[in-house]
């Protein structure tokens, strides 16, 4: 199964909350921190709301 390494780049202070929500809610805390989560619609789905946030990459496994 396909995962995505998720990270950081962009500080969410002075979005909207719901993109602040979304960030918090992937695992992301602090700037540059990364996470490796499955590749399933509903990840897709919370990095699309914030693309201008963090940076993707796939990853196999």
């Amino acid at each position: 199964m396909k995962k995505l390494k998720i990270t950081l780049v962009k500080s969410p202070i002075g979005y909207k909350y719901d993109q602040k929500d979304t960030v918090k809610r992937l695992g992301l805390r602090k700037l540059n921190s990364t996470v490796i989560k499955d590749d399933v619609p509903q990840i897709r789905g919370m990095i699309r709301k914030v693309r201008h946030l963090v940076k993707v990459e796939e990853i196999e496994e």
